[in-house]
């Protein structure tokens, strides 16, 4: 205890107590943290640096932690100031000066992401219920059927439908090591490799997260896989325009857009919006073409049969109107329906009448990539400016 005296009004003796504070006294109050990741104390686990230093109550040291990108970093932070106010001294100036270090420095991301993938596909449709999921996994499945090296990317956060489309409802991805990263590995299936955040959340839950908390979602599953080498990679986006369409533009080059819509008039209008947000000034990506869904049924006994449910080739003629070429008219069969229900998709069976389609789908959005790469000028990422 030291005694000072300081000036008052009746010159009486001020009783002034401070406590020492020593490396051992900041160990012992550390021992009362526990890192959430395995339960053991940080001092035990050795993740305190020997680097504390004291300078009257203001205290610094460095956390050890084994990567970046740790879960627990701030909430470690945090539990660490709360020890050393709780059991060292509450005067204690502590905040702000806790630094973090790694034990394993990984390497910086790479300037580009994805950078072994050639073709980034981006399908999109101006409302809901066109049918989009189903062109992106078909046409992904198509594609490989090809010969060509596919990832299909479901980025559709809120909606999440290729689990279900592929059969992989139960499927959960896990980690790999590549080139001192742990990355996710994509699920593999029908050739084509793909991930979705319904790998991760509980399916029969509703994802209910703001708009940043699913941008980020996307990018993760964007620059923390190992996608490898890609010839096309399809990203199945969400209906209508939101944070997940300006996150995809902002986060890698798109090679092109293909809108789905169906006959509808109000499905054509919304397909309308759809191809403007994609050609605007700020956005500038190409249309690789139209794709009208659910053009006309045609029942099994009556294979030669059209019937036009939601009108005639308005697809078609919104096509020409707009500029862009009209990639495929899919028809409605009972097997589209059913392929999407019982994880195998419709193109696995390239012989069938809907596999056919697709095939062909393919073969015109190949066409369109390549007239795009020789006529066109790389996509440009969309620049954020503050």
């Amino acid at each position: 205890m030291l005694i000072t005296k300081e000036s008052t009004t009746n010159s009486s003796l001020k009783i002034k107590k401070e406590m020492a504070i020593y490396p051992q006294l900041i160990i012992d109050a550390l021992k009362h943290v526990r890192y959430p990741g395995t339960g053991e104390d940080i001092v035990s686990a050795e993740m305190i640096d020997d680097n504390i230093r004291i300078d009257g109550n203001k205290i610094s040291f460095s956390l050890l932690l084994e990567k970046p990108n740790d879960p627990f970093a701030k909430s470690l932070v945090k539990a660490c100031e709360q020890a050393i106010l709780t059991y060292v001294s509450e005067e204690a100036e502590i905040k702000g000066n806790i630094d973090i270090r790694y034990k394993t420095q990984l390497p910086p991301p790479p300037d580009k992401l994805l950078p072994q993938v050639k073709n980034i596909i981006a399908v999109s449709s101006g409302k809901g219920g066109v049918g989009k999921s189903t062109i992106s996994s078909n046409l992904a499945v198509a594609l490989a059927q090809k010969g060509y090296k596919v990832g299909l990317l479901d980025a559709d956060i809120f909606g999440p439908s290729i689990p279900k489309m592929f059969g992989l409802e139960d499927a959960r991805p896990y980690l790999e090591p590549v080139n001192g990263r742990e990355l996710i590995r994509p699920e593999e299936k029908f050739g084509v490799k793909m991930l979705s955040i319904g790998f991760f959340v509980d399916p029969d839950s509703a994802v209910l997260w703001r708009g940043g908390m699913a941008s980020n979602a996307l990018k993760q599953l964007l620059s923390d896989a190992n996608w490898g080498e890609l010839d096309y990679f399809v990203v199945d986006l969400p209906p209508g325009t939101s944070d997940i369409h300006l996150t995809m533009v902002q986060s890698v080059a798109i090679t092109g857009a293909i809108v789905v819509t169906t006959p509808q008039e109000v499905a054509l209008a919304d397909a309308k919006k759809g191809i403007s947000m994609f050609t605007g000034e700020k956005v500038n990506v190409p249309i690789l073409g139209l794709v009208e869904n659910m053009s006309w049924f045609t029942p099994a006994e009556l294979p030669e049969n059209k019937y036009y449910l939601f009108g005639k080739e308005g697809g078609k003629r919104l096509a020409e109107k707009m500029g862009v070429p009209l990639l495929g008219q899919i028809p409605i069969v009972q097997s589209i329906c059913e392929g999407g229900d019982n994880g195998t998709p419709v193109a696995c069976n390239s012989e069938s009448i809907m596999g056919s389609a697709f095939a062909q789908l393919a073969d015109n959005v190949i066409k369109s990539v390549d007239n795009r790469n020789e006529l066109l000028p790389e996509t440009k990422k969309v620049e954020v400016k503050h």
